[in-house]
């Protein structure tokens, strides 16, 4: 029975996210600054309300991004999504009716068969926007 377990834990610990390579980090960087390049941020806000929460964009494990018009609003994640940035994984929320809201609940879920594979919680969301003249 031993063996058993220490076989588990072993195949656990295989599994388990391996830290992003610098290339893999660079790529993120210069995903983050193509969307905000040239952008001001904001006063950062607690909730995104859901008209404004359609087009996310997967920057890394840590970081989401929402478009909407010529604003991005930018959530760093507390914690990390383990797997988010796969596109064999989808990001699932439950909203409270607000929207997207700091401190709720995000998990990462295989698309073919649903399993939580990771999750984590929201941090504020930061707007850039283009400055005006």
């Amino acid at each position: 029975m031993r063996v058993l377990a220490i076989a588990a834990c072993a195949t656990l610990a295989a599994c388990a996210a391996q830290p992003p390579s610098p290339t893999e980090i660079a790529k993120s960087q210069a995903e983050l600054q193509k969307l905000i390049g040239g952008k001001v941020a904001g006063k950062p806000i607690t909730c995104l309300p859901h008209y404004r929460a359609d087009d996310m964009v997967r920057i890394d494990d840590r970081t989401i991004a929402f478009r909407q018009g010529s604003t991005v609003f930018v959530n760093h994640l507390n914690g990390e999504c383990s797997n988010l940035k796969s596109s064999f994984y989808a990001l699932v929320t439950r909203g409270n009716g607000m929207g997207l809201c700091n401190g709720d609940i995000a998990q990462v879920r295989d698309l073919s068969n649903g399993i939580t594979v990771g999750a984590c919680a929201l941090g504020d969301f930061i707007p850039y926007s283009t400055p005006r003249p």
